[in-house]
């Protein structure tokens, strides 16, 4: 049991892969446990946005998530990844992180093919402010390897029970500040260019081009410290929606489900408890979302 309590390993060091000449288009990395009931909406809108490919590391779901998944993507347009178990490093006994692991594993095996990979879960929407794509939003970007979407956290919307129909029309309130300085609250997912990463976290990388510079949607640059500062923040072009708690029943089995990053169910409840505090306190209505999917047609259900 000693090796639980040692801090985990959570950035690798990789050699990236060498770019295909016919490479184009955009793809998502994203881990998956038990996610049947809401995968669907988060596949048919991110295909509707412009993901020509998701590569999904499945952590050993005992729900329908992978029936689903085949149901509702062209089998071309996905990779199914077995991805249970643990990995321990043997000299210092230390957790790999699995999702680590696993943007790893999808750039160096499948980056090849790809002008941009997201890595991001299945409660977060990728939200096109600008254009109808991604990759229209992220026009401003032009060939920056490393783009930095913070957080945008929304919680419960005021549904104790889970409501009927699709999450991204259900839930319409967020804190107002993505990157106030709250714990558990502020961070960031990424877009990179696969073929430039040379180190992986969970929510950040670094490139060989640029080392651990970033920039925004708008184009601003910053490094992995400095884009949490206020002057960073843009959702002009693309927003992250993350959809943390959705109604306060779902929330308790969330909790219930536990976390293979807590160290503990005392740690995980108060990491809830403070993120949803953090979001509640200052919530803002934000219906870009609702807007963008009822001008777009967008089929959810």
């Amino acid at each position: 049991m000693g090796w639980f309590v040692k801090k985990s390993i959570k950035v690798l060091s990789i050699t990236p892969p060498l770019a295909a000449p016919t490479r184009h288009g955009y793809a998502v990395a994203v881990c998956v446990k038990n996610e049947g009931a809401y995968i669907a909406e988060w596949l048919r809108f991110h295909r509707k946005v412009g993901i020509r490919h998701f590569f999904v590391y499945d952590n050993g779901s005992t729900d329908d998530t992978v029936d689903v998944l085949r149901a509702t993507v062209p089998s071309h347009e996905f990779t199914l990844v077995p991805w249970g178990g643990r990995v321990v490093s043997t000299k210092t006994s230390q957790l790999i992180d699995g999702q680590v692991l696993a943007y790893s594993h999808a750039i160096l095996n499948f980056g090849q093919d790809f002008r941009r990979m997201a890595f991001i879960d299945v409660d977060e929407f990728l939200l096109p402010r600008n254009g109808a794509t991604i990759e229209e939003a992220l026009g401003t970007a032009g060939d920056f390897p490393n783009i930095s979407l913070p957080w945008h956290m929304f919680g419960t919307s005021g549904h104790r029970v889970k409501p009927e129909g699709p999450v991204v029309l259900n839930y319409t309130k967020r804190a107002a500040n993505p990157l106030a300085p709250q714990k558990y609250s502020t961070n960031f997912k990424c877009i990179v260019d696969p073929c430039e990463v040379v180190e992986v976290a969970v929510h950040h990388f670094r490139t060989r081009s640029f080392g651990d510079s970033t920039i925004n949607d708008a184009g601003f640059r910053a490094t992995q410290k400095t884009r949490e500062d206020p002057a960073f923040y843009s959702n002009a072009f693309l927003q992250l929606n993350h959809y943390y708690s959705k109604s306060q029943e779902e929330m308790d089995i969330k909790f219930s489900r536990g976390s293979n990053f807590a160290s503990s169910s005392e740690a995980l409840a108060l990491k809830m408890k403070t993120t949803m505090q953090n979001i509640e306190n200052d919530e803002v209505e934000d219906r870009s979302m609702v807007d963008f999917v009822c001008r777009h047609k967008i089929m959810l259900a």
